[in-house]
């Protein structure tokens, strides 16, 4: 007999009496690894997601004619109108208008000087 084949028998033994695992309590125990699966899911992808969001909507609503401004697609140029869903910007000698979700960053605020002027 083939010690492969052995194993195979052993595995086809049904359990001692007394060990089998509660069917009750095993549904508990995987209902609650799910439960705890949604909550590290909510703190590490869903959270900081909804926070960046809520910056990034602060930052929109706080753009202004001036302000040096840097587009998802990475053109950098200066808001020169703000209107309801569009901004426009000049970037060297073209004007722009773009939505204002294509804004990823305020690179510079009206009125503040680069550091390096100083």
């Amino acid at each position: 007999m083939n010690l492969n084949t052995f194993y195979a028998v052993l595995a086809m033994a049904p359990p001692p009496a007394g060990t089998q695992a509660n069917p009750q309590g095993e549904m508990i125990k995987m209902v609650s690894m799910i439960g705890v699966m949604g909550f590290v899911m909510y703190f590490v992808m869903i959270r900081p997601q909804r926070k960046r969001q809520k910056a990034l909507d602060a930052l929109l609503k706080s753009i202004k004619p001036g302000d040096k401004v840097l587009t998802a697609s990475g053109i950098v140029g200066v808001v020169v109108a703000v209107k309801e869903k569009t901004v426009s910007i000049r970037s060297a000698d073209t004007k722009l208008e773009v939505l204002k979700s294509a804004v990823s960053e305020v690179t510079e605020k009206a009125g503040e000087g680069s550091s390096s002027e100083a």
